[in-house]
């Protein structure tokens, strides 16, 4: 889309169905980074240039499905992880692919042409409905000698995308959350592709949760898939989901702690979309009062006595030698 910034070219997992011999339906919704590409690209009357690659190294899916934000690379946040520089290779046409990818196709995604692409079995756990889509025209193949295909099964969690996609999930949002909110603790996206996303977060004041939680929802991520946003103090643990729903089961009021919010954004294949594409969002507030939220009577929190995971250990011991 813009040839002279790498920052703006985009490296992203999309859903593609083979529609013909040299024709491809690509799923773009307007949440992701192709959508943008594409409206660029149409709005100039063009089409829009594009390479797909096939079995690639397990990072290229990690970042490609990583929610970071427009103007960041996909190959260098890749290189970053891997602690050196991520090696790429130019096409015909002059995009940047992974080098070793086992097939390179490259074509154009059509300009202002959409076809039906559906349904699939998706990472919801559902079929998908049918949606019209944008259109790829494939004028060229490449491969390696004897290549290998590789596929992933997504359907009901858990399955191999979950694995891929938890947490390179979390990771983005966490750091962005931490740019505007330098209390929050950490952040738990690991269900379902995030559509609930956990974070604990030190409160500055009172009410403090609540500003975290719709900073979630404004977040690359949250524009298209978080739809549930619990929020809890920073001694708990989001990642454990016993004292998560601990910290629910008593630190909520549902009249005061449970925001809805009305006609937000969410992935097509969200089955709970009605329209799909449009959910009502919720944040749940599971943090203790503090000024000037003055609600509730919290005393002192009570902690385990000293020596629980002493005896703990010793017990597990004991019950492990019993079993011999």
């Amino acid at each position: 889309d813009d040839w002279d910034n790498d920052n703006v070219e985009n490296v992203g997992v999309y859903r593609i169905q083979v529609k013909g011999r040299n024709k491809l339906a690509i799923q773009s919704i307007p949440q992701h980074d192709i959508a943008i590409h594409l409206t660029h690209a149409e709005e100039r009357g063009d089409d829009l240039p594009v390479a797909i690659t096939v079995s690639n190294e397990p990072i290229v899916l990690l970042v490609g499905a990583m929610p970071i934000l427009y103007d960041q690379w996909e190959y260098r946040m890749a290189a970053a992880m891997q602690g050196e520089p991520y090696k790429v290779v130019k096409t015909a046409r002059g995009l940047d692919v992974p080098w070793g990818s086992e097939y390179v196709l490259e074509g154009r995604i059509l300009s202002r042409q959409r076809e039906p692409e559906g349904p699939f079995g998706e990472f919801p756990g559902y079929y998908s409905g049918g949606h019209k889509f944008p259109v790829i025209e494939i004028d060229r193949v490449s491969h390696r000698k004897d290549p290998i295909y590789e596929g992933l099964y997504l359907g009901k969690p858990w399955t191999e995308l979950d694995y891929c996609q938890a947490l390179t999930t979390c990771a983005p949002i966490y750091v962005q959350l931490k740019t505007t909110f330098p209390e929050v603790f950490a952040v738990n996206a690991l269900y379902t592709h995030g559509f609930v996303v956990i974070v604990s977060t030190r409160c500055r004041y009172g009410c403090f949760a609540k500003s975290v939680g719709m900073r979630v929802l404004s977040t690359p991520h949250g524009l298209g898939y978080a739809t549930i946003v619990i929020v809890v103090d920073e001694n708990v643990d989001p990642f454990d989901l016993n004292q998560v729903m601990w910290a629910i089961s008593v630190k909520v009021n549902p009249a005061e702690d449970v925001m809805i919010l009305p006609n937000l954004s969410v992935n097509l294949i969200d089955p709970a979309g009605q329209p799909a594409g449009i959910i009502h969002k919720m944040i749940i507030d599971a943090t203790t009062p503090i000024a000037p939220d003055r609600r509730g009577h919290y005393g002192q929190e009570l902690d385990h006595p000293e020596k629980t995971d002493e005896w703990r250990r010793r017990l597990a011991t004991l019950i492990k030698e019993l079993k011999q």
